[in-house]
């Protein structure tokens, strides 16, 4: 039997929420979760997406964010999502692995059209921030 060496976490060089929401009620709860974590975390908010863009086969909005955040963030998510889907992946060499078999849902998986990533890119490391938090999580 060959035994493979475990992965290390510092292949993980950030990581990304995309919160889906899909008709006016939903959007409602995306808008009022994405003022939530504007107040509360040091995040980069991405821009609404109403149409399904890249991998994601539903309207979203993405969340980038430092993995010392991870242990506070991802659990107030958890908390609070309000019954949206949201994938959180993390940000590797690897965007199809990142996606499609690496990440955690929160709320109900959707499907991801891993086909259209590559399986070796750059890593995206943590963007500079464009809140900052006023409360705390």
């Amino acid at each position: 039997m060959n035994e493979v060496s475990p992965r290390q976490l510092a292949e993980i060089a950030s990581y990304h929420a995309h919160i889906y929401y899909a008709g006016p009620a939903e959007r409602r709860h995306a808008e009022w979760l994405r003022l939530r974590i504007g107040e509360r975390f040091r995040v980069r908010l991405g821009n609404w997406r109403d149409e399904p863009v890249g991998p994601h086969q539903q309207a979203m909005y993405q969340v980038s964010f430092a993995n010392e955040i991870f242990a506070t963030l991802v659990p107030w998510l958890m908390l609070n999502h309000g019954g949206l889907s949201i994938l959180i992946h993390p940000n590797t060499t690897n965007p199809k692995r990142d996606h499609t078999v690496d990440p955690i849902w929160i709320g109900r998986p959707l499907g991801v059209n891993g086909e259209v990533l590559g399986e070796e890119d750059e890593a995206e490391g943590a963007l500079e921030v464009n809140t900052e938090p006023t409360l705390g999580a």
